[in-house]
């Protein structure tokens, strides 16, 4: 299993994925220059948290066009396994490849702080060491991490077992409290907290390792 950790200009959470798949999971991982292309080699994709581009026009617009995102597509396609986090989440939904939108949050306010998520579907090999019902703690830090999409695409979501993660009380304004979702086959989780911020004993909890374990099976 081997790991490519997307960076783009901007980026401020691509060491943290690093550390908690390298150092603290020991999984061989490298990083990915927004210009890059070359994907051979690599099981599966971190799109990770910060403000790609500088979120100029909106979170995410830009980085979709991106070259090696241009590549992300066929890598899903062959079975690729995707995961974004918190600003990889809104490039995933920009590139069409989740549904929905993250906008700002209700308050307004940025928002930092651990936050208690209920774990709808472990469909998703993302989370496939979890059980449905389970409770993860793990910290989010947004300013524009509410999720939203129509009546309809909700209830496909919910219909096709694609909502991933909700929070146990209202955190930003999303839509049914929305905090994770999956595609159609499971292989590209979109979600706005940071596993990769609880995978070290010495900073705090560690419920983010039961996402990122589910790469060593």
């Amino acid at each position: 299993m081997s790991i490519g950790i997307v960076v783009f200009p901007g980026s401020n959470c691509d060491r943290d994925v690093h550390w908690a798949l390298s150092g603290c999971l020991g999984l061989p991982c490298r990083y990915l220059w927004h210009e890059e292309r070359d994907l051979s080699g690599l099981d599966a994709l971190v799109l990770p948290g910060g403000f790609s581009y500088g979120d100029y026009l909106r979170c995410g617009a830009i980085a979709r066009f991106a070259p090696v995102l241009e590549e992300v597509g066929p890598f899903v396609e062959r079975g690729g396994r995707v995961l974004g986090i918190c600003n990889g989440f809104q490039v995933l939904t920009e590139m069409g490849l989740l549904p929905g939108a993250l906008t700002r949050n209700r308050s307004l306010h940025f928002i930092c702080q651990d936050v208690e998520l209920e774990v709808v579907s472990h469909r998703s090999a993302w989370l496939g060491g979890c059980r449905s019902g389970q409770t993860l703690t793990l910290p989010v830090a947004h300013g524009e991490g509410r999720y939203q999409c129509d009546a309809d695409t909700l209830r496909r979501l919910e219909d096709s077992d694609g909502i991933a993660l909700r929070y146990r009380q209202p955190l930003n304004g999303s839509v049914g409290d929305v905090a994770g979702i999956t595609n159609a086959a499971g292989t590209v989780l979109g979600l706005m907290p940071h596993p990769e911020r609880a995978c070290d004993p010495q900073t705090g909890g560690l419920d983010g390792r039961r996402l990122l374990d589910s790469l060593l099976g």
